[in-house]
């Protein structure tokens, strides 16, 4: 027990030192336990929704991620024995869930910036020769569009069904999107249906930039494919030699000792360094939403 206890605060401090800081004011009187709750109970539900999810509460990604890490650590113990090498597989398992998410929200993004340009333009000539009024034609688009952005499109026309109001649409189409590309048409078309002005342009220029930066980004993903193969080297070969060692003479045993455990440790510690730092290296800059809500 006390071989756990040690290996999750070794782990939480550990996302601590590595996790960016944030230099903005905190909130000097704290919200009360209810209150924050119910708040990150929202922010798990908005980004849930954002990657598609809205059938999966926080509490099953919760149970999950429990179930996951727990089932892990047994495994892990009935191999390397009992321990902080058991303790952190099962730690890295839990995170397995969330990586899926976090994987399926990525893909979602990605297919909103490969899809945005061809959108736009479709929407220029709805509003533009064929005179949609602006709401539908948004509306219309969307519904026609990619698989992961219809849940969001479905959302906002049943906002417009209900309360006519094209602002509280687009409000909820942003919030469902959360992308850079969407705030600025989104914002775009709600400056032309209020207060007018030369739509058609604005839309053609804002389509060019965006098959610019996805050109851009297209040509940095394929520069960069063959790191992200030799990334996975970094978890196949240590997982590779570690198996192989438990079939070296009394490699099962060695590994339940003090001395074994320390050095399991230390090797899942270098690989999740690793993996974290060359993830790191290979990111690409995310737009940032300058009209996000």
């Amino acid at each position: 027990m006390s071989s756990v206890a040690f290996s999750l605060c070794a782990a939480i401090g550990t996302y601590l030192l590595l996790s960016p800081r944030r230099d903005r004011a905190r909130p000097t009187d704290p919200l009360p336990p209810a209150q924050a709750l119910r708040s990150a109970n929202e922010r798990a539900r908005s980004a849930l929704r954002q990657a598609g999810l809205d059938s999966i509460s926080p509490a099953q990604i919760l149970l999950s991620v429990t179930t996951v890490g727990m089932a892990a650590a047994a495994a892990s113990a009935l191999v390397l024995g009992p321990g902080v090498g058991a303790a952190l597989v099962g730690l890295l398992a839990a995170w397995g869930p969330v990586a899926m998410w976090r994987a399926r929200r990525t893909a979602a993004r990605r297919a909103a910036q490969r899809c945005w340009p061809g959108l736009i333009e479709e929407l220029r000539v709805l509003v533009g020769p064929v005179g949609r009024p602006i709401p539908q034609a948004l509306l219309e688009v969307g519904l026609r569009g990619p698989v992961e952005l219809r849940p969001a499109f479905e959302a906002a026309q049943r906002e417009w069904v209900l309360s006519t109001d094209f602002e509280r649409t687009v409000s909820v189409l942003k919030e469902r999107l959360a992308d850079p590309t969407a705030d600025a048409t989104c914002e775009t078309l709600l400056v032309a249906q209020e207060v007018g002005g030369h739509l058609d342009q604005r839309l053609e220029a804002l389509a060019d930039d965006r098959r610019r930066d996805l050109r851009d980004r297209q040509e940095a993903d394929a520069k960069q494919a063959g790191a992200r193969l030799a990334r996975l080297f970094v978890v196949l070969v240590p997982v590779g030699m570690a198996v192989a060692g438990l079939n070296v003479g009394d490699g099962r045993g060695a590994y339940r000792t003090a001395g074994g455990q320390v050095m399991v440790a230390i090797g899942i510690g270098l690989v999740v360094v690793c993996w974290w730092w060359a993830a790191r290296i290979m990111h690409l800059p995310d737009d940032e939403r300058v009209f996000g809500a």
